[in-house]
């Protein structure tokens, strides 16, 4: 006869063991245990920041970044990566900038390695790749996480949004969309490009948004 029990362990590293014990009812045969494995319970949920402004991050080269900078503008965000399919998107984030940064939009490039290690340069390769092939002039953060046990603050303030619905993201180059309010109004796949209709036309509804009244979510 089987018989699998789980024991809460205290204090340890590990707080879960799953132990089996194999109980021979031949008369005299004793008993044997056997020991299955250890696994580890999930991760405690780490609650996503109230506020943009309540975000905590640094710049790319590891100095702390001011969010207070972004405050009363909209601001479109984009997981970047030097190694992508996608990465010729640079060009057209930079093209936007430079078409709409009069008027409010903030671009905010984040280097991540998740996917496929196609960001796995340093913070100065990754810089210099972005003005010697692009001539990026929106700010870059430092490499961060964007799913995972170690999704940064920024990104569950994304994510845990009622626009993110909790949904990890897929690939490099996705866009979410914050209006002049602190609000995420949008949210567009990798292939979506930085001039493609609908993203211009969530952009330019997140332009028109006032601080103390946000935008609906864009369809």
């Amino acid at each position: 006869m089987r018989v699998g029990y789980d024991v809460a362990v205290l204090g340890g590293r590990m707080t879960r063991w799953t132990w089996a014990v194999m109980v021979a009812c031949m008369a005299g045969a004793g008993c044997a245990w056997e020991w299955v494995g250890a696994v580890a319970a999930p991760a405690p949920a780490v609650a996503a920041p109230v506020s943009l402004s309540a975000v905590q991050t640094h710049t790319l080269t590891g100095g702390d970044f001011d969010m207070a900078s972004l405050g009363g503008k909209a601001v479109l965000f984009v997981n970047v990566a030097s190694k992508c399919g996608y990465t010729p998107q640079y060009a057209g984030l930079q093209s936007l900038y430079e078409r709409y940064r009069e008027r409010g939009l903030e671009i905010v490039g984040v280097p991540c390695n998740q996917f496929a290690g196609q960001e796995p340069g340093s913070a100065e390769q990754i810089a210099d790749f972005c003005q010697r092939n692009y001539g990026v002039t929106f700010p870059i953060l430092e490499k961060q996480d964007v799913n995972g046990a170690q999704r940064s603050a920024l990104y569950r303030f994304l994510v845990d949004s009622e626009v993110g619905a909790g949904a990890n993201v897929k690939w490099n180059f996705e866009k979410f969309v914050v209006d002049r309010a602190g609000r995420v109004v949008a949210r567009f796949p990798s292939g979506t490009a930085p001039d493609d209709a609908a993203l211009l036309a969530a952009v330019d509804k997140a332009l028109s948004a006032t601080v103390t009244g946000a935008t609906a979510p864009v369809p």
